[in-house]
Protein backbone atom coordinates (compact mmCIF):
# COMPACT_ATOMS: atom_id res chain seq x y z
CA UNK A 1 0.00 0.00 0.00
CA UNK A 2 1.04 3.51 -1.14
CA UNK A 3 1.40 6.60 1.27
CA UNK A 4 0.08 8.96 -0.93
CA UNK A 5 0.86 12.06 1.34
CA UNK A 6 4.45 11.04 1.82
CA UNK A 7 5.49 9.01 -1.64
CA UNK A 8 6.57 6.01 0.48
CA UNK A 9 5.82 2.38 0.37
CA UNK A 10 4.55 2.11 4.00
CA UNK A 11 4.72 -1.49 4.19
CA UNK A 12 8.23 -1.45 2.30
CA UNK A 13 10.61 -0.19 5.49
CA UNK A 14 10.55 -2.78 8.22
CA UNK A 15 10.88 -1.18 12.18
CA UNK A 16 15.08 -1.11 12.79
CA UNK A 17 15.85 -3.94 15.01
CA UNK A 18 16.47 -2.56 18.31
CA UNK A 19 20.98 -1.97 19.11
CA UNK A 20 23.33 -1.45 22.07
CA UNK A 21 26.71 -2.11 22.48
CA UNK A 22 28.43 -4.87 23.74
CA UNK A 23 29.45 -2.81 27.13
CA UNK A 24 25.32 -2.31 26.92
CA UNK A 25 24.54 -5.76 27.37
CA UNK A 26 26.79 -7.16 29.92
CA UNK A 27 24.77 -4.03 32.12
CA UNK A 28 21.80 -4.74 30.66
CA UNK A 29 22.17 -8.57 31.95
CA UNK A 30 21.49 -7.92 35.38
CA UNK A 31 18.29 -6.56 34.99
CA UNK A 32 16.66 -7.01 31.65
CA UNK A 33 18.15 -10.59 30.10
CA UNK A 34 15.45 -11.34 27.90
CA UNK A 35 15.94 -8.14 25.85
CA UNK A 36 20.09 -9.15 26.08
CA UNK A 37 19.12 -12.64 24.94
CA UNK A 38 16.82 -11.41 22.01
CA UNK A 39 19.34 -9.08 20.67
CA UNK A 40 22.45 -11.65 20.71
CA UNK A 41 20.21 -15.04 19.92
CA UNK A 42 21.99 -14.79 15.82
CA UNK A 43 24.95 -13.29 16.69
CA UNK A 44 28.26 -15.23 17.53
CA UNK A 45 29.08 -16.19 21.09
CA UNK A 46 32.85 -15.80 20.72
CA UNK A 47 33.45 -11.83 22.22
CA UNK A 48 31.51 -12.87 25.00
CA UNK A 49 32.34 -15.89 25.98
CA UNK A 50 36.31 -14.55 25.72
CA UNK A 51 35.35 -11.60 27.80
CA UNK A 52 33.79 -13.16 30.47
CA UNK A 53 36.42 -15.85 30.37
CA UNK A 54 39.18 -13.52 31.12
CA UNK A 55 37.32 -11.10 33.57
CA UNK A 56 36.88 -14.61 35.29
CA UNK A 57 40.30 -15.87 35.04
CA UNK A 58 41.46 -12.25 36.52
CA UNK A 59 39.06 -12.55 39.60
CA UNK A 60 40.49 -15.84 40.25
CA UNK A 61 44.12 -14.67 40.20
CA UNK A 62 43.40 -12.05 42.37
CA UNK A 63 41.66 -14.44 44.87
CA UNK A 64 44.74 -16.76 44.81
CA UNK A 65 45.29 -16.48 48.66
CA UNK A 66 42.01 -16.70 49.31
CA UNK A 67 41.95 -20.28 48.16
CA UNK A 68 45.59 -21.35 48.10
CA UNK A 69 44.09 -22.79 52.28
CA UNK A 70 41.34 -24.05 50.41
CA UNK A 71 43.26 -26.13 47.84
CA UNK A 72 45.31 -27.48 50.41
CA UNK A 73 42.66 -28.56 52.79
CA UNK A 74 41.18 -30.36 49.96
CA UNK A 75 44.40 -32.49 48.60
CA UNK A 76 44.94 -33.53 52.64
CA UNK A 77 41.11 -34.62 52.99
CA UNK A 78 41.37 -36.74 49.57
CA UNK A 79 44.95 -37.88 50.59
CA UNK A 80 43.22 -38.80 53.96
CA UNK A 81 40.52 -40.80 52.61
CA UNK A 82 43.40 -42.61 49.77
CA UNK A 83 45.32 -43.61 52.55
CA UNK A 84 48.26 -41.77 50.68
CA UNK A 85 51.43 -40.16 53.26
CA UNK A 86 53.28 -37.39 51.84
CA UNK A 87 56.61 -36.01 52.92
CA UNK A 88 56.26 -32.23 53.81
CA UNK A 89 58.68 -31.37 51.37
CA UNK A 90 56.40 -33.53 48.74
CA UNK A 91 53.26 -31.91 49.91
CA UNK A 92 54.81 -28.37 49.16
CA UNK A 93 55.88 -29.48 45.57
CA UNK A 94 51.95 -30.81 45.00
CA UNK A 95 50.79 -27.27 46.79
CA UNK A 96 53.34 -25.22 44.37
CA UNK A 97 52.06 -27.15 40.88
CA UNK A 98 48.53 -26.94 42.04
CA UNK A 99 49.21 -23.37 42.15
CA UNK A 100 50.52 -22.84 39.22
CA UNK A 101 48.08 -25.05 37.22
CA UNK A 102 45.04 -23.71 38.69
CA UNK A 103 46.25 -20.04 37.59
CA UNK A 104 46.44 -21.13 34.28
CA UNK A 105 43.72 -23.60 34.45
CA UNK A 106 41.43 -20.26 35.68
CA UNK A 107 42.17 -18.51 31.94
CA UNK A 108 41.59 -22.34 30.07
CA UNK A 109 39.29 -24.00 31.85
CA UNK A 110 36.61 -21.16 32.15
CA UNK A 111 35.95 -21.00 28.65
CA UNK A 112 35.78 -24.75 28.29
CA UNK A 113 32.82 -25.05 31.19
CA UNK A 114 31.06 -22.59 29.43
CA UNK A 115 30.99 -24.35 25.98
CA UNK A 116 29.53 -27.58 27.80
CA UNK A 117 27.38 -25.55 29.90
CA UNK A 118 26.02 -24.06 26.58
CA UNK A 119 26.40 -27.76 25.09
CA UNK A 120 24.44 -29.35 28.10
CA UNK A 121 21.48 -26.83 28.00
CA UNK A 122 20.87 -26.83 24.24
CA UNK A 123 20.83 -30.70 24.44
CA UNK A 124 18.36 -30.40 27.29
CA UNK A 125 16.21 -27.73 25.51
CA UNK A 126 15.46 -30.63 23.22
CA UNK A 127 13.67 -32.39 25.24
CA UNK A 128 10.70 -29.49 25.98
CA UNK A 129 10.74 -28.63 22.21
CA UNK A 130 13.47 -26.32 22.10
CA UNK A 131 14.31 -24.63 18.88
CA UNK A 132 17.72 -22.86 20.03
CA UNK A 133 20.84 -23.30 18.08
CA UNK A 134 24.14 -24.16 19.69
CA UNK A 135 25.43 -21.18 18.75
CA UNK A 136 22.78 -19.31 20.95
CA UNK A 137 23.35 -21.74 23.89
CA UNK A 138 27.21 -20.90 24.14
CA UNK A 139 26.01 -17.10 23.94
CA UNK A 140 23.45 -17.57 26.54
CA UNK A 141 25.79 -19.64 28.96
CA UNK A 142 28.29 -16.62 28.39
CA UNK A 143 26.38 -14.00 29.78
CA UNK A 144 24.73 -16.81 32.38
CA UNK A 145 28.46 -16.67 33.86
CA UNK A 146 28.62 -12.53 34.92
CA UNK A 147 27.09 -13.11 37.73
CA UNK A 148 29.98 -15.72 38.49
CA UNK A 149 32.17 -12.53 38.06
CA UNK A 150 30.03 -10.80 40.89
CA UNK A 151 31.05 -13.57 43.28
CA UNK A 152 34.10 -13.52 42.51
CA UNK A 153 34.41 -9.98 43.56
CA UNK A 154 32.52 -10.53 46.76
CA UNK A 155 35.30 -13.34 47.32
CA UNK A 156 37.64 -10.89 47.69
CA UNK A 157 35.01 -8.42 49.61
CA UNK A 158 34.86 -10.88 52.15
CA UNK A 159 38.48 -11.81 52.15
CA UNK A 160 39.10 -7.68 53.10
CA UNK A 161 35.89 -7.69 55.56
CA UNK A 162 36.02 -11.10 57.73
CA UNK A 163 38.78 -13.53 58.84
CA UNK A 164 38.88 -16.47 56.23
CA UNK A 165 41.89 -18.00 57.65
CA UNK A 166 39.49 -21.02 58.84
CA UNK A 167 38.09 -21.51 55.77
CA UNK A 168 38.29 -25.37 54.28
CA UNK A 169 35.98 -25.52 51.64
CA UNK A 170 35.12 -23.76 48.54
CA UNK A 171 31.84 -23.51 50.34
CA UNK A 172 32.71 -21.11 52.83
CA UNK A 173 32.41 -18.47 50.46
CA UNK A 174 29.69 -19.33 49.44
CA UNK A 175 26.16 -17.28 50.39
CA UNK A 176 24.27 -20.27 49.90
CA UNK A 177 23.27 -23.46 52.23
CA UNK A 178 27.04 -24.97 51.39
CA UNK A 179 28.50 -22.02 53.81
CA UNK A 180 27.35 -23.60 56.67
CA UNK A 181 28.52 -27.19 56.17
CA UNK A 182 31.21 -28.66 57.35
CA UNK A 183 32.99 -30.79 54.72
CA UNK A 184 34.58 -32.97 57.30
CA UNK A 185 31.35 -34.01 58.89
CA UNK A 186 29.15 -33.60 56.15
CA UNK A 187 27.87 -36.15 53.47
CA UNK A 188 30.02 -36.17 50.16
CA UNK A 189 26.82 -36.45 48.09
CA UNK A 190 24.91 -34.43 50.73
CA UNK A 191 27.44 -31.61 50.41
CA UNK A 192 27.61 -31.59 46.20
CA UNK A 193 23.88 -31.37 46.22
CA UNK A 194 23.20 -28.64 49.09
CA UNK A 195 26.33 -26.34 47.75
CA UNK A 196 24.45 -26.04 44.70
CA UNK A 197 21.66 -23.95 46.64
CA UNK A 198 23.27 -21.05 46.51
CA UNK A 199 22.99 -17.25 44.96
CA UNK A 200 24.50 -17.54 42.36
CA UNK A 201 24.46 -21.47 41.53
CA UNK A 202 20.97 -20.38 41.14
CA UNK A 203 21.03 -17.01 39.76
CA UNK A 204 23.31 -18.69 36.78
CA UNK A 205 20.89 -21.41 36.46
CA UNK A 206 17.96 -18.63 36.03
CA UNK A 207 19.79 -16.70 33.64
CA UNK A 208 20.31 -19.71 31.47
CA UNK A 209 15.80 -20.34 31.90
CA UNK A 210 15.66 -17.11 30.45
CA UNK A 211 17.69 -17.60 27.73
CA UNK A 212 16.39 -20.99 26.87
CA UNK A 213 12.78 -19.41 26.36
CA UNK A 214 14.19 -16.62 24.39
CA UNK A 215 16.41 -17.97 21.80
CA UNK A 216 14.71 -21.51 22.03
CA UNK A 217 10.77 -19.95 21.17
CA UNK A 218 9.59 -21.86 24.30
CA UNK A 219 7.52 -21.13 27.03
CA UNK A 220 8.88 -20.19 30.41
CA UNK A 221 7.46 -23.85 32.06
CA UNK A 222 9.47 -25.46 30.01
CA UNK A 223 12.56 -23.54 29.89
CA UNK A 224 12.45 -23.82 33.99
CA UNK A 225 11.91 -27.63 33.23
CA UNK A 226 14.87 -27.58 31.25
CA UNK A 227 16.92 -25.34 33.87
CA UNK A 228 15.94 -27.78 37.27
CA UNK A 229 17.92 -30.59 34.91
CA UNK A 230 20.79 -28.47 33.87
CA UNK A 231 21.15 -27.59 37.96
CA UNK A 232 20.82 -31.38 38.43
CA UNK A 233 23.62 -32.51 36.04
CA UNK A 234 25.87 -29.14 37.52
CA UNK A 235 26.01 -31.38 40.68
CA UNK A 236 27.84 -34.78 38.96
CA UNK A 237 31.12 -33.70 39.01
CA UNK A 238 31.02 -33.40 42.58
CA UNK A 239 29.45 -36.14 43.18
CA UNK A 240 31.88 -38.41 41.09
CA UNK A 241 34.43 -36.86 43.21
CA UNK A 242 31.98 -38.20 46.58
CA UNK A 243 32.41 -41.72 45.33
CA UNK A 244 35.79 -41.79 44.44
Amino acid sequence: MIDRGSGLDATAVPPKPEKSSLLDDFMDIFYAPSAVFARREKSSFWIPLLIVSALLGLVFVANRDLMQPIMEAEMSRAMAKQGTQLTEEQLKGMQKVSGVLGSVGAFVFAPITMMFVGLITWLVGKFVDSKQTLNAAIMVAAFAYVPKVVEGILMRVQGTLIDTSSFTSPFSFSIGLGRFLDPDTTSPILLALLGRVDVFTIWVTVLLVIGLAVTGKISRGKAAIAGVIVWLLGALPQLARAFQ
